[in-house]
């Protein structure tokens, strides 16, 4: 069996006693990093030492295959960093290859910085979007902000301290410099901070220099008119990022109640 386990994301303990259970007793453990799952394996008192397995993503495709493999015969716990596996981590390939090949999988639930800093953000918490790390050329990412712009749900970024006031000026372009948004640093560790308040002023204070493991929170779209033209821009915008024409204005018309068909249209002249 694939068994997916989530570790602590910053606070000991807040490993569950499933997963101590897990870790203990665990043949081979596939992890993002043997070394700081050894640490894990350390801080949590395990004297149990299992087969560890680097699984990342330079590797995972071509290791997915070997460890549903063995997880025919014998449980395979797949461990990130911090958090849970797939969720901008690695094991995606894992489940699907296992899923292919009819190996049951498994979860044992536990941390994620995506829900804590949605959690502690301030921010409209019914409906939501993970986002990931955006792109990191200016280009690729004002035109995935662009096409965000009227996403009404609640949207939830990683990004890296050295990037994340260049990031936090381009969604200030893209979104409105008054959208509210919220930085949580360092959460769940001893200096846990989350700094709220519009995206202009959220950029000022990421500007005088961040430290730490990042998750930036931005409130989505008001319900409003969007302008045609702003609508235009997000159609180009998704096509830039390759997404077919036809596709993008249909996204956009759901999103902004304009025509598919008139938007589609636009978009084709200032192509």
């Amino acid at each position: 069996m694939i068994i997916l386990a989530a570790t602590p994301i910053g606070n000991l303990q807040d490993a569950s006693p499933r997963l101590v259970a897990a870790l203990e007793s665990a043949p081979v453990v596939a992890a993002e990093d043997t070394r700081t799952t050894a640490r894990l394996l350390r801080g949590l008192g395990i004297a149990h030492r299992p087969q560890l397995i680097a699984l990342h993503d330079h590797n995972e495709k071509q290791r997915a295959g070997e460890l549903v493999e063995r997880a025919r015969t014998e449980d395979v716990l797949v461990l990130s960093d911090a958090g849970m596996p797939t969720v901008s981590d690695p094991g995606f390939a894992v489940v699907t290859t296992a899923a292919a090949a009819g190996v049951p999988v498994t979860v044992i639930p536990g941390p994620s910085a995506v829900v804590t800093a949605l959690a502690v953000s301030g921010l409209p918490t019914d409906r939501f979007t993970f986002e990931g790390f955006p792109p990191r050329k200016s280009g690729e990412l004002r035109s995935a902000l662009l096409a965000l712009a009227s996403e009404p749900r609640t949207m939830v970024f990683f990004e890296a301290p050295s990037r994340v006031a260049a990031t936090l000026e381009a969604m200030a372009d893209a979104f409105g410099a008054d959208r509210p948004a919220a930085v949580c640093r360092e959460l769940t560790k001893l200096h846990e901070e989350v700094v709220r308040g519009p995206l202009a002023d959220l950029a000022r204070w990421a500007a005088e220099g961040v430290r730490g493991e990042l998750v930036v929170v931005v409130g989505g779209a008001a319900a409003r008119e969007v302008s045609e033209s702003d609508a235009v821009a997000q159609v180009l915008a998704l096509v830039a990022g390759g997404m077919r024409l036809k596709e993008a204005a249909a996204e956009v018309a759901a999103q902004t109640g304009r025509s598919s068909r008139d938007l589609y249209g636009a978009a084709l002249a200032q192509r």
